[in-house]
C-alpha cells in the first residue's frame, strides 16, 4: 500500500505556519508525523478488514491520516498514539458507512450475542493471533467471524490494545468489549477446528 500523503492542509491554503516558523515546534510535528505513520501497515490492515476492497481500505487510511494531522494538537502525549489513530480510523469508517445507504452501520446487538452462542472451547487462539502472517485457515475463521466480533478481536490479539482502548475506539462499553472477544475467540477455535477436520478429509479421500 502506497500512503498518498498530502501537503499540510493549513499550510497548503495559504496560512502561515500555527508555530511561526519556530524550528523546535516544527521538529515536534515531524516527529509527531513520523511517529503517527509508523503505524501505517497497521491501519491499513485494520482498514482492510472493514472495508474489504483495497481501494477503500487505502482512502480509509488517508482520511485518517488526514484528520490526525490536522488534529495533532488534540493528542494528548504521553498515550497511546496507536489507540487515538484507530480510534479516529474506526469513527471515520463509521461517518463513511452512515453515507452508504447500501451499507447499514447499525448492528442487531441480540442478533451477533446469538451467533455468537456456540459450545466452549478448551482453549482459545489468540497464541496463534499473536503472530504478524496469518495462516490460509485462520485468516478465513477470522474472515468469517461477525464485524463487531472481528474487529473486537483483531483489535486485542493481533494489534494487542487494552480494553479500555478498545472500548474507545469501538465506542462500545468496557464490558460488551470483554464479552465480545470471549465469544469471538469461541467462534474462532470453532471455526479453525471445522476448516482443519475438512482438510483432513480432503487429504484422507485423495
Amino acid at each position: 500500500m502506497v500512503f498518498r500523503r498530502q501537503p499540510n492542509p493549513v499550510r497548503a491554503a495559504g496560512a502561515p505556519a500555527a508555530d511561526g516558523g519556530d524550528p523546535a515546534a516544527r521538529a515536534g510535528d515531524v516527529a509527531f508525523e513520523n511517529a503517527a505513520l509508523s503505524h501505517l501497515d497497521s491501519l491499513y490492515g485494520t482498514a482492510l478488514r472493514l472495508t474489504r476492497h483495497p481501494a477503500d481500505a487505502e482512502d480509509l487510511v488517508q482520511e485518517t491520516y488526514l484528520k490526525a494531522f490536522r488534529s495533532a494538537h488534540q493528542f494528548e502525549r504521553g498515550t497511546n498514539l496507536k489507540a487515538w489513530l484507530f480510534t479516529i480510523l474506526h469513527n471515520t469508517y463509521r461517518n463513511m458507512r452512515r453515507h452508504d445507504v447500501r451499507s447499514p452501520v447499525d448492528v442487531d446487538s441480540e442478533a451477533i450475542d446469538r451467533a455468537a452462542d456456540v459450545a466452549g472451547a478448551d482453549r482459545t487462539p489468540e497464541q496463534l493471533l499473536a503472530r504478524a502472517t496469518l495462516d490460509v485457515n485462520l485468516q478465513a475463521a477470522l474472515d468469517g467471524l461477525p464485524d463487531a466480533f472481528r474487529q473486537a478481536v483483531w483489535l486485542r490479539d493481533v494489534e494487542e490494545l487494552s480494553y479500555a482502548e478498545i472500548a474507545a475506539v469501538l465506542d462500545v462499553p468496557i464490558g460488551t468489549v470483554m464479552s465480545r472477544i470471549s465469544r469471538g475467540r469461541r467462534m474462532l477455535y470453532e471455526g479453525l477446528q471445522v476448516r482443519r477436520m475438512d482438510g483432513e478429509r480432503r487429504v484422507a479421500t485423495r
